[in-house]
């Protein structure tokens, strides 16, 4: 899809739909509402006055323009309340108008910069916000489906009148598109089953797009893997026919500066191995879920990806460990002990915890590139789920100053977090009889035992780790984020949050 800047007023631009906005209970709207308004004859100020047009949230009307203005229809969507506004709001409106402008079988629409101006929202952190919600909210899976629904927006252009920040919107615009592309990326790696994603053909789609990138991959197989001693990751791998992959994806941005390294989960299908999962889970979900159990792999890839394309001025690695669990004859069994990349053992307790076994290889190896800090992602404790639901993700970290980067990244991008303890008592869990560490302490405090264990292999660094298992995927239902820019199927949380995380590091100390 197309998306350019247009300079001028939305009242004289010519589309099939121009989308402006209406905060709820004004009476006589202003601006670039108030301009079109005037346009057309006072037509919204009418529907206002007889109570079909009220400004609520996400509310949508749509009139003709009797061609008295260029644009073929208006569209006016409510902002809501004045007092509730967010940015983030911006985002889910913009979404709303897409969707709704798609279902209408229109392929071209022009809108303003809805919230431009509001309070100290600026017009950069707003058009972005359009532009999010636009293609996030537009985004479909329809890559295995023989019959499409061939509705589709081609080309949106974001209006605006003032000339002089003409070359601020279009970075903006710019910005927003490369990073929501790069989330939709993802979601497409995430919603892709698993018999389309194994680790080999996972890593063919990422050095695809590495290529048009310009960031370098470097893939390492079995054999290899076996040299390096990731003796966690193969363990996991050992029960499927398919062999497992470590990914190191690199971008060179910032001249001689050490990296800042995102590890990513890549559990391309998890049946749980040996403990092997229910078909169907209470709730909703089940085994067939589980092809999203690489989704921290694709948003770590993703990230690295975008800041390519944008150029930004950062040395970042995004790492992947990559491999299926399954149940076999040669799968690990509860009890097994195996080396980490590192040396340190780590006895088997239970084989469906698994993610941070790959982690644990992954983890050691970024201790070899000396980063500045280690941010990695993971689906990885249903725990999460259960105390934080599907509005956040769960954040652990060693080191305050990276944990308050990554909280004010969240607050930017409302792909929220939450922090939790990682007290030293919660290590008893995780002590071993006959090894290192074991990699399960028991159902209490799951999510933290399990940020425990990752904790080990992350001594030494600046390291905080995301649990996303709650993030990662939307259902729909009540307990789901109602945004119309998260379709059901997987969110790309995290993309947008690891890039904002990038893009403010130097001035977010």
């Amino acid at each position: 899809m197309k998306i350019d800047v247009g300079i001028g007023d939305i009242a004289r631009w010519e589309d099939e739909v121009v989308v402006v906005n209406l905060f709820e209970g004004v009476a006589h709207p202003g601006g670039a509402t108030g301009a079109v308004d005037t346009a057309i004859g006072h037509q919204i100020t009418a529907m206002i006055a007889t109570g079909d047009l009220t400004g609520k949230f996400k509310e949508v009307a749509v009139l003709p323009s009797f061609d008295r203005i260029p644009g073929n229809r208006v569209m006016v969507v409510g902002l809501g309340k004045r007092d509730d506004f967010t940015l983030d709001r911006v985002r889910e409106v913009s979404a709303t108008a897409a969707v709704k402008i798609r279902d209408m079988g229109l392929r071209t629409f022009a809108t303003i910069v809805h919230g431009a101006g509001v309070g100290d929202l600026d017009l950069g952190d707003a058009a972005e916000a359009v532009v999010e919600g636009t293609l996030l909210g537009l985004y479909r899976y329809t890559e295995h489906k023989t019959e499409n629904d061939k509705k589709k927006i081609e080309s949106v252009t974001v209006v605006n009148m003032d000339k002089a920040r003409a070359g601020a919107l279009r970075d903006a615009v710019h910005r927003a598109s490369v990073v929501a592309t790069m989330a939709n990326f993802a979601r497409d790696l995430i919603n892709a089953p698993s018999n389309a994603k194994t680790p080999r053909l996972l890593a063919d789609r990422v050095r695809d797009a590495a290529k048009e990138t310009g960031a370098k991959l470097t893939v390492f197989d079995e054999k290899q893997l076996e040299k390096m001693a990731f003796g966690c990751l193969l363990g996991v791998a050992k029960g499927s026919v398919e062999p497992p992959r470590f990914l190191m994806l690199e971008y060179q941005g910032g001249g001689k500066s050490r990296p800042i390294v995102f590890v990513g989960k890549g559990i391309t299908f998890d049946s749980g191995g040996i403990a092997l999962k229910p078909l169907e889970a209470p709730g909703g979900g089940g085994m067939w879920l589980m092809r999203d159990d690489m989704g921290g792999a694709a948003v770590a890839l993703c990230a690295v990806l975008a800041a390519a394309r944008l150029k930004m001025p950062r040395n970042v690695v995004a790492l992947a460990p990559l491999t299926e669990n399954m149940p076999s004859g040669s799968a690990q069994k509860p009890g097994d002990i195996v080396r980490s990349f590192g040396g340190k053992t780590v006895e088997v307790i239970n084989p469906d915890a698994e993610g941070r076994l790959v982690l644990a290889d992954a983890l050691g190896y970024a201790k070899t590139l000396k980063p500045q800090a280690v941010v990695d992602l993971a689906t990885l404790t249903g725990a999460m789920t259960v105390a934080l639901g599907k509005h956040a993700a769960g954040l652990f970290s060693t080191d305050p100053t990276l944990a308050g980067r990554i909280a004010r990244a969240a607050e930017a991008t409302s792909e929220r977090v939450w922090p939790f303890p990682l007290w030293d008592e919660y290590a008893e869990q995780i002590k071993s009889d006959f090894a290192d560490v074991k990699n399960s302490g028991g159902r209490a405090a799951g999510s933290i035992t399990a940020a425990k264990f990752l904790q080990r292999f992350a001594e030494g660094m600046a390291w905080a780790h995301l649990d996303i298992a709650g993030t990662a995927w939307v259902e729909g239902g009540p307990d789901s984020p109602n945004k119309d820019y998260l379709p059901k199927g997987a969110s790309g949380y995290g993309v947008r949050l690891l890039v904002r995380l990038l893009r403010d590091w130097d001035t977010a100390r």
